[in-house]
């Protein structure tokens, strides 16, 4: 069995280390955070409060850190099960910490360092056998609570026993994506990518292309993040880039590598005048008042803006598969393609040269490129979805051939695997591995009924951004109707970036323009139907929200037997930000919970009234699953899986549990505790005083008082209680109203077209 990690240490309160303390604080750990002096590490704990986004997932969990000083705390570390160093990447000043560390250190306590390139066994040398079986690199990447990636590098005297223990803990209770990483220069994710960055440095000290066009090309068309290549360096910083770049022409020992590693003297010269980015104020853009600026590399002076007119880039925006777009613009004979094959394709011939120097597989070569630096694809990914004798066909003749590369030709195979990247071990992503195994029973245009086994049937949402339309809520239904003739429980998730983002507006604006009242009220009463089925099914059902779980998705969540909710899960009822109100069951279900907090038997409503209708009026989105139960949108009885990848298989084993507890479904509410005119009269008021404040508008005005109306169960001369159904017909007869209003429309219509709320 392996011992848990029940407490920490952070040696070092800077970016990271405050950071890293935060992340294992969300874990429930406690921490020490350490550096120089008590009022360092304070000072360095503070500043990580203030960040945005923010590294707690709640502000209480900070309070599970402690803070001290080298000079006075350092014996504190006895009582710590794994002490993390993170202090500046100097290897003298981190040599003699760590002798200070090993005095004090209990014996079978782990150290660690966090390192982005250091050598891990130098680190190591001159401390004791017992310390130096106890220590290994675990690389987090920045900001540590959002990126999942961390490299674990132990060393030929690391007890694989450590290894284990913290790969299994980083894995399950700080839901990293966990790569084991040989001792090479910058391991693995910095080494591929940085190697990448430098071939598009090369091309852009050029001229040929401009700061805007390669962004454009390296960015969501290439299946990497928005913040692309540049916008990326400004917000990491050229200083760090240039620490990392020294790294490699420090421990490369081939000087023609170290030539293709030196950044151009454009970077340099950037450096050199304090241009680091985003820190600085200014890097490769430049915010002004007056808007952006981007840097012209051949005068070293900011201009507006330009406009980017790549023509492949708009032809691929229609290729959902981030494969077919890549082949696509990779093999294309214009400048898109050009820059590619250029850049990308001597990325990938250098990967598939090295891969096996610093990693242990091709497979930890393309996790450690997805979860550290966002890409869609890893490399071993790309070269499958171009072909392996195509990228070849597009590279330097001259330059030499990986013997990965040929071992794979040789059997015959134009792809190094088929399928991807498998799941790095069991209990994870086990919805993806029961389509490969073709277990899926029906699927439309908006979701799947897949087969998970062991009893357990999944509804899957694969519709854009897995909007709610009526495919899927037929799908919600034919679900618990399969699930309660031949399977034991339900769970409704999937493994998408998001769990949905809503009911699909454009269904409700068109029909709205068209003033097919009719047709909007049969809209709204089947999703009202199918969550009311989930509520109510035979069998248990399990919904596993993870990312932007909005509106309607939030009401499939409310409607649960149990949530087992992603850590970054951001829920919350958001129709008020389009002019409208929830309509499926959520402001039913928020006030029956509220109301059931309220002390019996004739306690004041109003208080938990006012949560409910600041929460929905507001449109409130938590900030975590954490957040999410101050909100009210999940309670006591739910769960939070901190590792996006198993929360399926958390989902599953909760509604197993569920059907081993003799799971019965609960009997519709009759008896709601409502607030009446008492209640309705207190939330005009404020909506009154905010309209006179002129903190909100006349329209908003008018929808706080829809909900306010919904909320109070209408105008009941005083509390009294009203029946699930009540309630459900209270907000379609609002949700209706409301779609009857221009500016609703026009709200709908604005957010549609822009991804934006219309204040009007």
């Amino acid at each position: 069995m392996i011992t848990p990690i029940r407490s920490a240490a952070v040696l070092g309160a800077g970016t990271m280390g405050a950071q890293i303390a935060a992340h294992l604080a969300n874990a429930g750990v406690p921490v020490l955070l350490l550096d120089l002096t008590k009022d360092v590490a304070r000072d360095g704990l503070k500043r990580a409060r203030a960040l945005k986004p923010d590294p707690f997932f709640t502000p209480e969990t900070a309070s599970l850190i402690s803070i001290g000083g080298f000079d006075t705390d350092l014996a504190r570390l006895s009582g710590a099960d794994w002490i993390i160093e993170a202090v500046v990447e100097n290897l003298d000043i981190k040599r003699a910490l760590l002798e200070r560390v090993d005095g004090v250190r209990r014996a079978d306590a782990i150290v660690s360092s966090n390192t982005s390139g250091i050598p891990i066994a130098a680190l190591a040398e001159g401390r004791s056998d017992l310390f130096r079986r106890h220590w290994l690199g675990t690389h987090f990447f920045n900001p540590p609570r959002y990126l999942r990636l961390i490299e674990v590098i132990p060393t030929p005297e690391t007890d694989p026993a450590v290894v284990d223990r913290v790969s299994r803990f980083a894995d399950f209770s700080l839901g990293k994506g966990v790569v084991v990483a040989k001792d090479a220069p910058n391991f693995i994710a910095n080494h591929i990518g940085m190697y990448g960055m430098a071939q598009i440095l090369r091309v852009l000290a050029s001229g040929a292309f401009t700061i805007e066009e390669i962004d454009a090309m390296t960015g969501p068309a290439l299946g990497r993040p928005k913040s692309a290549t540049f916008r990326t360096i400004d917000i990491a910083g050229l200083d760090v880039l240039g620490h990392v770049a020294r790294n490699f022409t420090n421990r490369l020992i081939d000087e023609k590598l170290r030539r293709e590693f030196a950044l151009p003297p454009l970077v340099q010269t950037m450096i050199e005048r304090g241009w680091i980015g985003e820190k600085a104020g200014q890097g490769f853009y430049k915010r002004e008042q007056g808007g952006i600026l981007a840097l012209d590399p051949a005068t070293f002076t900011y201009r507006p803006l330009q406009p980017v007119r790549l023509p492949a880039l708009d032809a691929v925006r229609s290729i959902d598969d981030p494969a077919e777009r890549i082949k696509t613009l990779f093999l294309g004979r214009d400048r898109v393609g050009s820059f590619l094959r250029e850049t990308l394709g001597p990325l990938l011939l250098y990967t598939a040269r090295v891969a096996l120097d610093i990693a242990h597989s091709i497979d930890a070569v393309d996790r450690a490129m997805k979860w550290g630096y966002g890409w869609d694809l890893g490399p071993f990914e790309t070269w499958d979805a171009i072909g392996i004798r195509e990228v070849l066909d597009t590279a330097d003749k001259e330059s030499e051939r990986p013997r990965l590369v040929d071992d794979t030709l040789r059997s015959g195979r134009n792809r190094f695997r088929e399928g991807g990247v498998p799941p790095a071990g069991p209990g994870l992503q086990i919805l993806r591995t029961a389509k490969d195994q073709n277990r899926i029973l029906r699927r439309n245009a908006g979701a799947s009924l897949v087969d998970l086994g062991d009893g357990v049937l999944a509804v899957e949402f694969h519709s854009k951004m897995n909007s709610i339309g009526s495919d899927t809520v037929q799908m919600l239904q034919f679900g618990v109707k399969e699930t309660a003739t031949n399977f034991a429980a339900l769970v409704i998730g999937n493994d998408a970036p998001n769990f949905s983002a809503g009911a699909n507006l454009m269904l409700v604006l068109l029909e709205a323009q068209e003033s097919n009242w009719e047709e909007i009220d049969l809209m709204v009463r089947a999703f009202q139907g199918a969550t009311q089925a989930l509520r109510h099914a035979e069998v248990p059902v399990v919904v596993a929200p993870a990312g932007l779980t909005l509106g309607g998705g939030c009401e499939i969540a409310l409607h649960g037997d149990r949530v087992q909710a992603a850590a970054e899960s951001y829920i919350g009822l958001v129709e008020a930000g389009v002019g409208l109100i929830p309509a499926g069951g959520g402001v039913k279900e928020m006030v029956a919970r509220s109301a059931g907090l309220t002390p019996p038997p004739h306690g004041d409503l109003l208080p938990s009234s006012q949560h409910v209708f600041e929460t929905i009026g507001f449109a409130k989105v938590s900030t975590s699953a954490a957040d999410a139960a101050r909100l009210g949108f999940t309670r006591d009885v739910d769960g939070v899986t901190m590792n996006r990848e198993r929360l399926m298989e958390d989902a599953k084993a909760r509604a197993l549990e569920r059907v081993r507890e003799r799971y019965r479904p609960p009997s519709p509410r009759t008896a709601i505790p409502v607030g009446g005119e008492g209640v309705l009269a207190a939330l005009k008021l404020g909506v009154h005083l905010a309209l006179r404040a002129g903190r909100i508008s006349d329209h908003d005005a008018l929808i706080g008082r829809t909900l306010a109306f919904v909320i109070a169960g209408g105008a009941l001369p005083h509390q009294t209680t009203v029946s699930e159904q009540y309630l459900l017909d209270l907000e379609r007869e609002a949700f209706l109203k409301l779609c009857g209003e221009p500016k609703t429309r026009e709200r709908m219509q604005y957010t549609l077209k822009t991804g934006k709320t219309l204040r009007n």
